[in-house]
């Protein structure tokens, strides 16, 4: 009964640090006035945040198969998203910063 109590707090305390890191993307995406920050804001909230929503998930079902799964996904994400990241990033400085949401 307690590792089952542990196993729930460690799970509610990962999932609030993803709730944390996400609401951050958000302030700082509608903050940012340069889509370049906008862009930096969003990526790093995005990743950090799937990291702690899948290791919530891993946590709360345990070491088993699906584990392995789910940390090959971390690590793709890890590595695709910076790259998009980039890309879209390359496409605003070549549009020369014409890319604005809002004035």
């Amino acid at each position: 009964m307690t590792a089952e109590w542990i196993v729930f707090f460690i799970t509610a305390l990962l999932l609030l640090a993803a709730l944390f890191c996400y609401t951050l993307a958000v302030i700082g995406v509608y903050r940012f006035g340069f889509i370049l920050n906008r862009m930096h804001a969003g990526g790093i909230g995005d990743s950090l945040g799937l990291l702690f929503v899948i290791a919530a998930v891993m946590a709360a079902t345990g070491l088993k198969s699906d584990s392995l799964k789910l940390l090959l996904l971390i690590v793709f994400m890890w590595f695709t998203s910076p790259v998009s990241s980039h890309f879209l990033s390359q496409v605003e400085y070549y549009a020369g910063g014409e890319l604005k949401l809002w004035k």
